[in-house]
């Protein structure tokens, strides 16, 4: 049997809904990218993981947040259920708008424009959004879905 690395995906608490965070706990850090796409992602979050564990913590969801803040630089947020030592904690707070999309990364940008059509729609203004990849890419192949969700917050 085939070693599980990421959890399977279910979309459904995720796709078109409203979350309210108060102070949800996250460490945050970056991953080198080019012209977007990650480079040392995996090693990144190795890094934190190990953190996480050794401070006898959990991740929440697997949720780990990316920002893409330009050609060259991603920062990922990981929730985790106490701060960490040694980490950059961070806290998100506000009212969040998720959907969630498959299918391959290269439809990003359609994804990116239907999210602004669809939080348009429901009334929102996107104040920052980040993309969640909910499995790596052999994950993804392995479970035949590859699911990213969009995660914006929103007034």
């Amino acid at each position: 049997m085939e070693k599980e690395c990421c959890s399977k995906f279910d979309p459904i608490p995720w796709d078109e809904k409203v979350i309210e965070w108060d102070n949800k706990k996250f460490v945050k850090d970056k991953v080198l990218t080019l012209f977007y796409m990650p480079v040392n992602f995996g090693g990144v979050i190795r890094k934190l993981d190990r953190k996480v564990r050794d401070a006898g913590a959990g991740i929440i969801d697997n949720l780990c947040l990316s920002d893409h803040t330009s050609k060259w630089n991603m920062d990922v947020y990981l929730a985790v259920n106490k701060n960490i030592p040694d980490t950059n904690n961070v806290l998100l707070s506000g009212k969040f708008l998720s959907k969630v999309y498959e299918g391959p990364f290269k439809d990003t940008k359609k994804w990116c424009d239907d999210f602004e059509a669809y939080a348009k729609e429901q009334g929102y203004e996107i104040k920052k959004w980040f993309m969640w990849y909910t499995t790596c890419p052999k994950c993804a192949k392995k479970y035949g879905k590859n699911y990213v969700v969009i995660i914006a917050d929103v007034e």
